[in-house]
C-alpha cells in the first residue's frame, strides 16, 4: 500500500465456506484481496481508484468508451478502467483522508503496544518447566498404555521370583521399564454379559484374583513412572520405597480416571474384555464403603477436563508427598513437590482457557486430599483380607509387599 493509501475493509460476504475459493478483482479480474472502498478489488485497483478519487482526475477514453479491462491492459485506458470501478460500486466515500489515515495509524500502532504489554505481562512457563513437562509426559506414555495391550500377557513379577522388588538393593536396580513376565492362563472376564455377573452363591470374591492382577500391574507401571520423575532419584532409596508404597494406591486411581466413563460408571481398561463394573469390584473384595466415594471422586476429577499434561504433574505431585509417615528427607521431597506445583499452576495461567482455569489448582490439590481418604479406606479393607487366609493367598507377592505394613 502507498503511504496515506488507507481504505475501508469489509468482510468477505462470501464467508469461510468459501475461503479456499480464488477471490477475482470485479476491475480487471485480477486476483483480490478483499473488499476495498465496498467492492472486491486487486490492490493495483484499489490504488488506482483512490489517487484517481483524491486528485479528481478527468480521464478520457482513446477509444470508443467500452473498453473491456483485463490485468494485461488495465493501464492502457484509464477512463475505462475508473468508469468499471464505480460500476461495480466502488465509492470515494470511503476513502480516508490524511489526516484519518495517520489517526488509523496511530490506533493499530497504540493497539499493537498494548497487545505486546499484555502478552509481555503474561506468565510463560521457562524453557526448564516445559522440559519437565515432556519428560513427565513421556514417562507417562511409557508406563501406561491406555489399550492394556500388554495386561493379557501380564505375569506378576514376583510370582515366580521371589525377589523383594522394595528391598533397597533390588529397588536400586529395578529396569526402566518393568517387562511383566508370562502369565500363561491368564483370563480376564471372558465370559458373556450374562455369565459375568458372577454367582455369589458360587464365589464371594470370584474377581479378586483377576483384580490382584490388575493391580499388581499398575504398581509395575507406577513405579516406572516414578522412576523419571525428576529428581526422584536424588532421594535416598528408603524414601523412594516409602513414597512409592504409600502412594501407589492413589496413583493408581488417579491414572484410572483415564479409563473410567461416565455414562455406565465403570472402567474400561482397552476393550469390553476388561470392562469393571462397581458390582465387579465388590466381588474383589471391597465394600461401597470405598467404591462409592471412589466413583464420585472418578467423577469429579473427569469433569475437571484435565489436560495430559496437567495429570501428569497431578500424579507426580502426588508421589512426591513429603508428609508421607516414614520419610526422612522431608525437605528434599518437599522442594522436589513445590517445584512441580509451581509448574503446574503457571501452566494453568498459560495453557487452560477459562472458564475451566477458574480455581482448578485448588480444585485439583482438594483431588489430593481425597486420595488420602481413599487409601486409608482401601487400606482398612486390605487388612481385613489379610484375616481370612483363603483370601489373602489370592493376593499377588507385589500387592502383599506394597500393602505389607496394612495387611501383614
Amino acid at each position: 500500500m502507498e503511504p496515506g493509501a488507507a481504505s475501508t475493509s469489509l468482510p468477505d460476504p462470501s464467508g469461510d465456506g468459501d475461503r479456499n475459493v480464488p477471490r477475482i478483482c470485479g476491475v480487471c479480474g485480477d486476483r483480490a484481496t478483499g473488499f476495498h472502498f465496498n467492492a472486491m478489488t486487486c490492490e493495483g485497483c484499489k490504488g488506482f481508484f483512490r489517487r484517481s478519487m483524491k486528485r479528481k482526475a478527468m480521464f478520457t477514453c482513446p477509444f470508443n468508451g467500452d473498453c473491456k479491462i483485463t490485468k494485461d491492459n488495465r493501464r492502457h485506458c484509464q477512463a475505462c478502467r475508473l468508469k468499471r470501478c464505480v460500476d461495480i460500486g466502488m465509492m470515494k466515500e470511503f476513502i480516508l483522508t490524511d489526516e484519518e489515515v495517520q489517526r488509523k495509524r496511530e490506533m493499530i500502532l497504540k493497539r499493537k503496544e498494548e497487545e505486546a504489554l499484555k502478552e509481555s505481562l503474561k506468565p510463560k512457563l521457562s524453557e526448564e518447566q516445559q522440559r519437565v513437562i515432556d519428560i513427565l509426559l513421556e514417562a507417562h506414555r511409557k508406563t501406561y498404555d491406555p489399550t492394556y495391550a500388554d495386561f493379557s500377557k501380564f505375569r506378576d513379577l514376583s510370582e515366580e521370583d521371589s525377589t523383594d522388588l522394595f528391598g533397597s538393593d533390588a529397588f536400586s536396580t529395578f529396569p526402566e521399564s518393568v517387562e511383566p513376565r508370562m502369565f500363561s492362563n491368564l483370563v480376564l472376564s471372558e465370559e458373556s454379559d450374562e455369565s459375568s455377573s458372577m454367582n455369589i452363591e458360587f464365589s464371594q470374591l470370584s474377581m479378586l484374583p483377576h483384580l490382584a492382577d490388575l493391580v499388581s500391574y499398575s504398581i509395575q507401571k507406577v513405579i516406572g513412572f516414578a522412576k523419571m520423575i525428576p529428581g526422584f532419584r536424588d532421594l535416598s532409596a528408603e524414601d523412594q520405597i516409602v513414597l512409592l508404597k504409600s502412594s501407589a494406591i492413589e496413583v493408581i486411581m488417579l491414572r484410572s480416571n483415564q479409563s473410567f466413563t461416565l455414562e455406565d460408571m465403570s472402567w474400561t481398561c482397552g476393550s469390553n474384555d476388561f470392562k469393571y463394573r462397581v458390582s465387579d469390584v465388590t466381588q474383589a473384595g471391597h465394600s461401597m464403603d470405598l467404591l462409592e466415594p471412589l466413583v464420585k471422586f472418578q467423577v469429579g476429577l473427569k469433569k475437571l477436563n484435565l489436560h495430559e499434561e496437567e495429570h501428569v504433574l497431578l500424579m507426580a505431585i502426588c508421589i512426591l508427598s513429603p508428609d508421607r509417615p516414614g520419610v526422612q528427607d522431608t525437605s528434599l521431597v518437599e522442594s522436589l513437590q513445590d517445584r512441580l506445583s509451581e509448574i503446574l499452576q503457571t501452566y494453568i495461567r498459560c495453557r487452560h482457557p477459562p472458564p475451566g482455569s477458574r480455581l482448578l489448582y485448588a480444585k485439583m490439590i482438594q483431588k489430593l486430599a481425597d486420595l488420602r481418604s481413599l487409601n486409608e479406606e482401601h487400606s482398612r479393607q486390605y487388612r481385613c483380607l489379610s484375616f481370612q487366609p483363603e483370601h489373602s493367598m489370592q493376593l499377588t507377592p507385589l500387592v502383599l509387599e506394597v500393602f505389607g505394613n496394612e495387611i501383614s
